[in-house]
């Protein structure tokens, strides 16, 4: 866990910039995440993910599970406080060992984030795309989806 907040840290150190808002933050549905979100404009934003469910070490092998998204507001105006957006993104997990194999999950996804204050933010949202695992149990393409609900701490 010490390695992941390292390594979170210093991707925050390298990927600000002065005019941008950095974001660090979790969530929990379709897996557990920690993330790292940086404004592009302040109106699109993009989000670095570990899924902590698809991470370990064991007796069959090693998982590693992550994901990148791109987040665009749907409006500067908010309703009521609830700001929409939508966005595109690439899951990716690996595993190693016994079962070794590599699944993809490219996704659209819409949500809605609210501002409790200053600093922090929750965010809800949906996510569905094709599925597709390669691995020498199983390979196969499904239909995906995913729903999570967030928290966003801003560091600048």
């Amino acid at each position: 866990m010490k390695k992941t907040l390292l390594t979170l840290t210093a991707l925050a150190a390298l990927a600000s910039t002065a005019s941008a808002a950095n974001y660090i933050g979790g969530s929990i549905g379709s897996g557990a995440t920690i993330h790292y979100q940086s404004d592009l404009t302040s109106t699109s934003a993009v989000r670095y993910g570990l899924n902590l469910s698809f991470v370990g070490l064991s007796s069959s092998g090693l998982t590693l599970g992550g994901g990148v998204d791109y987040l665009n507001d749907v409006s500067n105006q908010g309703f009521g406080g609830l700001n929409p957006y939508y966005g595109f993104g690439l899951d990716a997990g690996v595993a190693l060992g016994s079962v070794t194999g590599v699944s993809i999950y490219p996704h659209v996804l819409g949500g809605l984030k609210y501002n409790v204050s200053t600093p922090l933010s929750v965010f809800g949202e949906l996510s569905a795309g094709p599925s597709i695992t390669v691995a020498n149990s199983n390979t196969g393409i499904g239909f995906g989806y995913g729903a999570r609900i967030g928290v966003n701490y801003r560091l600048n």
